[in-house]
């Protein structure tokens, strides 16, 4: 696997990442390679890459198998970054390509890398990424013990219900189990520590969110607050076009840390006085109820984020209830 020329300019490479199949392609270059998905042939993969002197490597998110190769590239100091998959389709689209293969793929994620330059996420350390790991089963666990208790009131005979009932039980005690795991995981950390204090000093953020933001949304307190809420995906985004003013809407963001701002929102405007007087002044102005709860969400994630960056628990005194 050798390049055909060595190139003096910095280049822009995009790896399609499959199950078992690496697709890399470089920008203005017919020169393309694949590579085995396997950290075995990661070796011979990054000293290829190396020799193409990257100025940015980019990844699509395919669940979490792009994540070892990422470690192994960021571990060695390569410019290498994770991009949101519906972002390179609709640059795809934006080009006029419609097909969809490995190779071209690859090809698109270069051209990306080489027009936007996306900024490269921080390093995540070992622990950090175990962090991750254990969130992220702890989410599929949730979704599936939700769905078996939706089974459990239509099953159509009670050997079925027995056993949808049993695996209910097992399911809420691997849960139990994972979050024995995940508390061990914040006592690896000090800083973790303290900023899981801060966020439960908030009345409507119990473990389970604390532990979402600080998995999901390492950002927290590095952030202004028009960019963690965009972050979020709770900032609302003009539609406007010449003289029609349309109705912002919010858009994109992450999903995780949505879902549980959502759930510790809803908490939050019935005991959190803050939280609870702003909702109440939003309804009294006749907004409607979702909007009214998108816009707690978002003050909500401000508070906290300046909390954070601040370093200072909840204090009821210091917190206007305009917005």
């Amino acid at each position: 696997m050798s390049s055909k020329a060595t190139k003096k300019r910095r280049s822009f490479i995009g790896i399609d990442v499959s199950k078992d199949l690496l697709e890399i392609a470089v920008h203005q270059s017919n020169y393309h390679f694949q590579s085995g998905n396997d950290p075995k042939q990661f070796p011979t993969l990054i000293s290829e890459l190396i020799s193409l002197r990257p100025a940015r490597i980019v990844l699509e998110a395919t669940g979490g198998l792009e994540r070892p190769l990422l470690q192994a590239l960021q571990t060695i100091g390569l410019p290498a970054v994770v991009i949101n998959p519906r972002q390179v389709r609709d640059f795809a689209k934006a080009l006029g390509l419609l097909a969809k293969t490995d190779r071209l793929d690859a090809r698109v994620l270069a051209h990306f890398a080489a027009s936007i330059q996306p900024p490269l996420s921080p390093v995540k350390t070992q622990q950090e990424m175990e962090l991750d790991a254990l969130m992220s089963r702890r989410n599929q666990l949730t979704e599936m013990l939700t769905a078996e208790k939706n089974r459990r009131g239509s099953a159509a005979t009670k050997t079925t219900r027995d056993d949808i009932e049993k695996h209910i039980e097992w399911l809420e005690e691997r849960l139990q189990e994972l979050d024995e795991k995940l508390k061990q995981q914040l006592e690896c950390s000090a800083v973790w520590q303290r900023k899981d204090e801060i966020l439960q000093s908030v009345k409507g953020i119990g473990f389970v969110t604390s532990m979402a933001l600080l998995a999901d949304c390492p950002e927290l307190g590095h952030l202004n607050r028009h960019q963690i809420a965009k972050l979020a995906g709770v900032a609302p985004l003009n539609r406007d076009s010449g003289k029609q003013r349309g109705k912002r809407h919010i858009y994109g963001g992450r999903a995780q840390v949505r879902s549980k701002l959502y759930m510790a929102t809803l908490t939050a405007i019935r005991c959190n006085p803050v939280i609870k007087a702003f909702y109440q002044r939003l309804l009294a102005k006749n907004k409607l109820k979702k909007v009214a709860m998108v816009a707690c969400m978002r003050k909500l994630l401000t508070i906290i984020n300046v909390m954070i960056r601040d370093n200072k628990f909840w204090n009821v005194k210091a917190q206007p209830v305009s917005a």
